[in-house]
């Protein structure tokens, strides 16, 4: 290949990787939305439960009223309250099972945390748009169809690139460590930072390389029914887990 073309291509992979921000910043606004219609749909179960115990409540009450104060010469229907009563005694143990589902829940989240505590301090690679970086140091893996140039950048919080650099990678897997500088030479502040890796396709073209990141898991925490895994300012739900390895 000659320079030149390296160059070009060179050229493209950096334009691609720079409309990948689009795709990394609508990736992020996609899973806020996503977490806070989860928040929502929860609390209005809540509510709901809620209603219903305290329409069951107000039913009993009304019924023990009637009965006091019936006219004796015309009773009330008997079969009539009868049914309305087994009806609110079924919503009434179905309020109990979901409350025991609630409380089943919490305990198995507990165990599931408890368990959890123990990939503390182990280096986690998984899947994530973001890249953590910790002490100044960030590592990804990325798989490349053949041996050609890929691009790697770099983004912060605003989406603003902070650095593009290209590699000449390997046919297979390859792995990329990142010392915490920008394109300026300037150590930037530990946290999590968006990343694109794309790589050059035999035609000229270019396209995405998926790829994993690699961290130390330094926190657990559990919302909405669902566990998440720290590596420092990075949080990835337990499905992006890929592997686990024991340090020290």
């Amino acid at each position: 290949m000659t320079i030149a073309a390296v160059a070009n291509q060179q050229s493209q992979l950096a334009a691609a990787a720079n409309n990948a921000a689009f795709s990394v910043s609508n990736t992020a606004t996609s899973i806020s939305g996503s977490s806070g219609s989860s928040s929502a749909t929860s609390s209005a179960g809540a509510n709901s439960l809620g209603s219903l115990s305290t329409n069951f409540n107000s039913f009993l009450n009304l019924l023990m009223t009637q009965l006091k104060n019936q006219d004796p010469t015309s009773p009330l229907d008997s079969n009539q309250f009868t049914t309305e009563l087994v009806q609110f005694s079924q919503v009434q143990q179905q309020i109990s099972t979901n409350s025991s589902l609630g409380q089943l829940i919490q305990l198995t989240q507990a165990g599931d945390l408890t368990q959890a505590s123990g990939m503390l301090g182990s280096s986690v690679t998984a899947q994530s748009s973001q890249i953590p970086l910790q002490s100044g140091k960030g590592q990804l893996t990325f798989t490349s169809p053949a041996a050609e140039p890929a691009a790697i950048a770099i983004y912060n919080s605003a989406g603003q690139q902070i650095l593009n650099t290209t590699i000449n990678a390997q046919q297979g897997s390859n792995s990329w460590t990142w010392n915490g500088q920008n394109s300026n030479g300037t150590t930037v502040p530990d946290g999590a930072y968006s990343v694109a890796v794309i790589g050059a396709n035999p035609d000229g073209s270019t396209s995405a390389l998926p790829f994993t990141v690699t961290g130390t898991a330094t926190g657990v925490t559990t919302s909405n029914n669902a566990l998440s895994l720290s590596l420092g300012a990075l949080s990835i739900p337990f499905t992006a887990v890929q592997s686990v390895n024991k340090t020290g």
